[in-house]
């Protein structure tokens, strides 16, 4: 089983970026999106079951970005508008067996697969 993540780069603020989660193995019931900032503990940043059913942003991208899934391929992805400086971190794609709850989604604990990081970096 195996979480890849590609789509980052680098951008300038104002700019849009779509990150890809790709999952090999299996299809997983809940997926997330974390980020890592330079000196800074990792972070959520949106979740969503697999059904759609229930989704979840932090305040700090709600209404920015957004979190979509392509059932046919297996992926996962998030759109990322109207970037910001702040936005710049390294972004994990997490997955779980489970189809967790909404108060679950944003912690880091109840994802059991990670995928291996890319970088966004967002210049002002």
């Amino acid at each position: 089983v195996q979480l890849q993540a590609s789509g980052g780069g680098l951008v300038q603020a104002g700019d849009s970026l779509r990150l890809s989660c790709a999952a090999s193995g299996r299809t997983f019931s809940t997926y997330g999106w974390f980020r890592e900032a330079p000196g800074k503990e990792r972070e959520f940043v949106a979740g969503t079951r697999w059904s759609g059913s229930t989704t979840r942003y932090a305040d700090s991208v709600k209404g920015r970005f957004t979190i979509s899934r392509d059932t046919a391929n297996n992926q996962v992805f998030l759109k990322m508008n109207s970037l910001k400086p702040e936005d710049t971190a390294v972004y994990y794609c997490a997955a779980d067996s489970r189809a967790l709850i909404w108060s679950s989604l944003a912690l880091k604990s109840a994802y059991d697969y990670w995928g291996q990081g890319t970088q966004v970096t967002v210049s002002s």
